[in-house]
């Protein structure tokens, strides 16, 4: 057996690895979610399938050209081009690691015994399996010890969140509410799985909390329990739910099942529910937004009324987006139930934050930019589309559409943007077709690489233009 079969075998193999732990990293470390789900297969096809299926079919001659010259260059290049690339978490270099380690074991009981042939699946297979295997178990201890350290924290109140879309915006705005009063702590960026908890509570809440904001998220049924049984949080926030995540849950009533999970904690003492969940009148739930009224909201805020403890009473904050009141009336309604006065409330949210990369209002160049690129549902977009539509100027839209959403709901959001942009900017391929056919008022430009996204931006812009970032889909979507 010749060494540059073996170094070959050995550089393929770990390519492949890699290939594999990049994508599930992508979908959560779900095999089936990488295999069923991912929304280009093509890669699949060009990264994993045809360099295995070929290994085995061509002469070593052959396939060393097709590896190192072809294979190898696209590899890198694809790799260099993700937005998203491999992060060398410690669950990552555990894999590598086995994987490096199984196929030197494999290929040296090779070279010693007769009639054995360098393999690829056994040890793609093998480090799979066994990484699987050790991080349950090393899941199981950091779980139990996170349960441990929650438990060490005197008096802590914990406020669980959980919505179709917004739950990080009514996470984001009830940590500066209630921060004005006392020692808050939130989970950080979009962290929402019971790993991303669990390595929070170990890793960063301190010790000295009064107040642990966390949110929940979830692909399929039992996620939320899941994440309930864990934290047992006292207070629990379920926002507007909606057809977002369609293609995971199948049906909108398994969507709301989903996110009523969230009231299973053991010391659940009481819950806001959006009226957008059918829920019975209890007395430990408050539905929200009943007895909203939305007085005004454009570019420079939103001004609204809501009922607190029996009176009508005026807010106004900074963010953008009269669907924000919806998210700012769980906030008033929790912070008052927390001790916070009407006053204080007022004045928190007068000098609210707005969320980057969710309405975030700025100007660069002469020109003002809107950036709702964390935003990916029906709602909040045309939200968007609205407050542009109040800017006298030019107006540019960059988006991708909607993902993890119906064609119904694409087709109604293009409606809405041929009516009133100027100019449309498609990044990625997969509602490409659908919007370029259903915008007929507009000018588009379809970009495959949003690499290409600054020089179009240049191109195409002028001082004064207002741009609008609208969802932002990483480019393996």
């Amino acid at each position: 057996m010749e060494y540059l079969d073996i170094f070959t075998n050995i550089f393929l193999i770990m390519s492949l690895g890699w290939y594999l732990i990049t994508n599930l990293q992508w979908y959560n470390y779900k095999i089936q979610r990488v295999i069923l789900k991912h929304h280009k297969q093509q890669w699949h096809i060009v990264y994993f399938i045809t360099p295995f299926v070929l290994f085995y079919l061509l002469d070593g001659f052959y396939f060393y050209i097709y590896f190192y010259m072809l294979y190898l260059t696209s590899f890198v290049i694809w790799n260099k081009n993700l937005d998203k690339p491999l992060v060398l978490t410690s669950r990552v270099k555990r894999f590598l690691i086995a994987l490096l380690f199984i196929t030197f074991v494999v290929d040296g009981l090779c070279v010693l015994s007769d009639g054995c042939s360098l393999g690829v699946f056994v040890p793609l297979f093998l480090a799979w399996g066994i990484s699987t295997i050790i991080e349950k178990i090393f899941f199981i201890s950091f779980k139990h010890k996170a349960k441990k350290r929650l438990q060490t924290i005197n008096g802590l109140k914990t406020i669980a969140i959980t919505a179709s879309y917004g739950k990080t915006s009514i996470k984001n705005y009830l940590y500066q509410v209630l921060s004005k009063k006392f020692n808050v702590y939130m989970t950080p960026r979009s962290v929402n799985t019971i790993g991303g908890i669990v390595k929070d509570v170990n890793d960063d809440l301190p010790l000295e909390t009064e107040i642990y904001i966390a949110e929940a998220g979830a692909r399929v049924k039992g996620d939320i329990e899941e994440i309930s049984l864990f934290l047992e949080h006292q207070y629990a926030i379920i926002g507007s739910v909606g057809e977002q995540h369609i293609e995971y849950f199948k049906t909108l009533d398994n969507i709301i099942n989903a996110k009523m999970e969230i009231l299973k904690s053991p010391r659940l003492k009481h819950g806001f529910v959006h009226d957008s969940v059918p829920i019975l009148e209890y007395d430990t739930i408050t539905k929200f937004p009943s007895g909203l009224e939305i007085i005004k909201s454009d570019l420079d805020g939103i001004w609204f009324d809501v009922e607190v403890n029996g009176k009508i009473e005026h807010f106004h904050s900074p963010v953008l987006g009269s669907f924000n009141a919806i998210n700012l009336t769980a906030v008033v309604l929790i912070a008052s139930k927390l001790g916070m006065n009407t006053d204080e409330i007022k004045l928190a949210l007068h000098n609210l934050k707005p969320v980057a990369h969710r309405l975030h209002l700025s100007k660069a160049g002469g020109k003002i930019i809107i950036d709702d690129s964390f935003n990916g549902n029906l709602e909040g977009m045309l939200e968007a589309i609205k407050i542009s539509s109040t800017y006298s100027g030019r107006k540019v839209i960059v988006t991708p559409g909607l993902v993890e959403s119906t064609m119904e709901a694409n087709v109604k959001l293009a409606h809405a943007i041929d009516e009133v942009f100027d100019f449309v900017i498609i990044t990625g391929k997969l509602n490409a077709k659908l919007l370029q056919k259903t915008i007929t008022k507009t000018a588009v430009l379809m970009l495959d690489n949003k690499q290409q996204l600054e020089e179009s931006l240049i191109e195409h812009t002028n001082m004064g233009d207002l741009v609008l970032f609208a969802n932002d889909a990483p480019n393996f979507i």
